[in-house]
């Protein structure tokens, strides 16, 4: 079945989620990812994707008067990157006239753009279980219909509503939490996730969340205790949790994953000096190669291990990552593949972030 997905901020990280979970994916246009799959895509374990869409085997006009009885809700977007409000709300209102004629009741959803924003799509319940609530999506003269809507409010509430939070280690998305960790591959159901840097427990909440079990370690006690406050705050089962360095550490689980946003080193709200900038990759680096060494010895062949490294901010508007190339050929040379050699696409940051975090993508040989 052919599907699309609406990229996030990032285009390249939405496109990389969506190639790990289904070995397939196309950019379209800077909007839309097209892919296949048999096995019907869950917006709500995809962190990169704001939408999603099958294509419509029939005419538009034919799919809605097909929709069970009772009054319809409909929304239209065009991602082709070339329409306007104006355009795309006459699209809608021409389906409406002829609905209407059809004894047919519709509302339409108003756009203040080409596209419906997730927001306006995900609070009329566009795309969601009522199929009278309906998002169509336009694109280079094709049509499809929305599966599914990122649930921002979720989102949110599970990263606001966490009673043990720590500003000072920073604060992990769990949107990008789930990114991470699908940059895995596919998993299977109750497969063992690994959390080395587990800080407040995003990673494993988001891993349980999915159906994975969680194992966590951090070097900080309070952080270990900040993640079981938070897992046992959600009624989360089946996680680990231990106090433990990542350069030393002996995980005692078969693990299937490693997911993890690691040391970022010092929060800076702005561009570091050089002098901060070197002693800040002398010590993140000297913490990720121990890691990475450690980590080799225990897990086996074809486990794969995703980390957020950090990359500072220049001032010349690029960002400085941990890793260079010779680096690249050091962490081969412990035994991994590097699945994402050119990682220009892979950095997570907003614009003017003095600490981005670099996604590496790893693959133990």
């Amino acid at each position: 079945m052919k599907y699309i997905a609406i990229a996030g901020r990032q285009l390249d990280i939405s496109l990389a989620e969506v190639y790990a979970l289904f070995g397939n994916a196309k950019v379209k246009n800077k909007y839309i990812i097209e892919f296949n799959t048999d096995v019907r895509p869950n917006i709500d374990r995809m962190g990169g994707s704001l939408k999603l869409a099958e294509e419509l085997a029939v005419a538009p006009m034919h799919y809605l008067m097909d929709l069970p009885e009772g009054k319809i809700t409909l929304g239209v977007s065009d991602y082709s990157g070339t329409a306007n409000r104006r355009n795309i709300m006459m699209e809608a209102l021409k389906l409406k006239k002829i609905l209407v004629r059809h004894g047919r009741s519709v509302r339409i959803v108003e756009n203040k753009e080409a596209v419906l924003s997730t927001a306006t799509s995900l609070h009329n319940g566009l795309g969601g279980k009522n199929e009278r609530k309906v998002e169509l999506i336009k694109s280079d003269g094709k049509w499809y219909r929305v599966i599914g809507v990122q649930d921002i409010d979720a989102y949110a509430k599970r990263d606001q509503m966490r009673p043990a939070r720590d500003a000072k280690v920073g604060m992990l998305p769990p949107k990008l939490a789930q990114i991470l960790i699908n940059l895995c591959g596919p998993l299977n159901a109750g497969a063992w996730v690994l959390d080395p840097f587990c800080g407040t427990g995003v990673v494993l909440q988001e891993a349980m969340l999915m159906g994975y079990k969680a194992y966590g370690t951090d070097i900080s006690e309070r952080m270990v205790e900040y993640s079981k406050k938070n897992l046992e705050y959600y009624g989360l089962d089946g996680y680990r949790l231990e106090k433990g360095d990542v350069t030393c550490h002996r995980w005692g689980e078969t693990i299937d994953a490693v997911a993890c946003e690691g040391y970022l080193g010092k929060p800076f709200s702005k561009i570091p000096s050089e002098i901060e900038l070197k002693e800040q990759k002398q010590e993140c680096g000297r913490i990720f190669v121990g890691f990475l060494k450690n980590l080799a010895l225990q897990i086996r062949t074809g486990v794969s291990v995703v980390v957020a490294m950090p990359a500072w901010l220049r001032v010349n508007a690029e960002y400085e990552r941990l890793f260079s190339d010779k680096m690249i050929d050091e962490i081969e040379n412990m035994g991994y593949n590097v699945v994402n050699k050119s990682r220009e696409g892979l950095l997570y940051h907003r614009d003017g972030q003095a600490v981005a975090r670099d996604i590496i993508i790893l693959r133990k040989k």
